[in-house]
């Protein structure tokens, strides 16, 4: 069955790929959108290319996260892979497209993985240690480092500009923020295709294709070409829900927020921490909104969102749980 099995799980490893991409098109392009600091193709085209070129600054930490840090290697056969993966894509699915919310991808993957591991191996193969340091608490705390960064950075930028007149202010930092949305999808874009690239090389390892866990350079290619390409055909609803529905922004807010997200994902991606970054968006997002006061934000969007995330790995670790116990019969 190998011929089948694996083919299918490598191909739905890059539809995954390219699911993460469609969707985060909203977190790297939302804040630029919303100050309408360049117009949206435009947006698009800044964030494709950054998430194309984060291959050259980072390294495969995260990679090494996913594919050794949540799962027993011995467990990670093509079955458990397509499983946890049509777990996660349909959770997604519902979520970020019927409803229009952004998903962690992060949070479902691990789910996912967990669901689908839990269903062929048991409970002793979950790699708990590993979770708990790696994954659980960065993800429980990067939004609200997420809010406490960006609103810092926001107060200072209004204390360093504090004398001068707010339209030129905002003049300029519409053109600062164009740098600091690149800088975003460059984090962005590495955090998320090391998780394809995790994925795809635990499938390689598992079927003795290489010896070691090391990513392929085709590996590494092929990541970053259809999580682009995701980016490209981007999910506009979440643009959307992002740029107008959670608070309304000035450029030096969106400036603020854009960097604030891409120090927190670059942090993460060389410590080898998947952080979610719908988390770091959101989080940047409300940290630069609430220089305006806590009614600038619409917290009744946030609720949505935070239900989703708390909702996101439980429910793609029972899909993907239950997606393994079919494949066992038609297998």
């Amino acid at each position: 069955m190998i011929d089948i099995v694996l083919p299918f799980a490598l191909i739905l490893s890059l539809i995954f790929g390219f699911w993460t991409g469609f969707t985060d098109a909203a977190y790297a392009t939302a804040g630029i959108i919303a100050t309408r600091a360049v117009k949206t193709n435009q947006a698009i085209a800044l964030s494709a290319l950054g998430s194309f070129i984060g291959m050259v600054f980072f390294g495969s930490a995260v990679a090494v996260t996913i594919g050794t840090g949540i799962i027993t290697e011995g467990f990670a056969s093509g079955e458990v892979i397509i499983a946890a993966l049509l777990g996660s894509l349909i959770f997604d699915f519902i979520f970020s497209w019927i409803y229009a919310l952004p998903i962690s991808e992060t949070h479902v993957l691990v789910g996912g993985l967990i669901g689908a591991g839990v269903a062929a191996g048991g409970f002793e193969i979950i790699e708990l240690g590993g979770i708990v340091s790696k994954i659980i608490i960065p993800l429980i705390t990067s939004p609200f480092i997420a809010i406490i960064v960006a609103y810092l950075i926001t107060v200072l930028i209004i204390r360093i500009f504090i004398n001068q007149p707010a339209a030129k202010m905002n003049r300029n930092f519409k053109r600062l923020q164009i740098v600091a949305t690149f800088l975003f999808s460059i984090t962005d874009g590495t955090n998320d295709a090391q998780k394809v690239m995790g994925i795809i090389t635990m499938l390689l390892l598992y079927y003795g294709f290489i010896s070691e866990f090391v990513v392929p350079f085709w590996v590494i290619i092929a990541s970053y070409v259809v999580l682009t390409m995701g980016v490209i055909f981007g999910g506009w609803r979440i643009v959307k829900t992002m740029a107008t529905k959670i608070t309304q922004m000035q450029p030096y807010q969106g400036f603020a927020r854009d960097l604030s997200s891409s120090l927190i994902l670059g942090a993460a991606a060389l410590w080898g921490m998947p952080v979610s970054s719908t988390h770091a968006a959101n989080g940047t997002l409300i940290g630069a909104g609430l220089i305006r006061g806590s009614k600038s934000v619409k917290w009744g969007t946030i609720r949505n969102i935070i239900w989703a995330w708390i909702l996101s790995a439980p429910l793609a670790a029972i899909f993907s749980y239950t997606i393994y116990h079919m494949l066992q019969t038609i297998v």
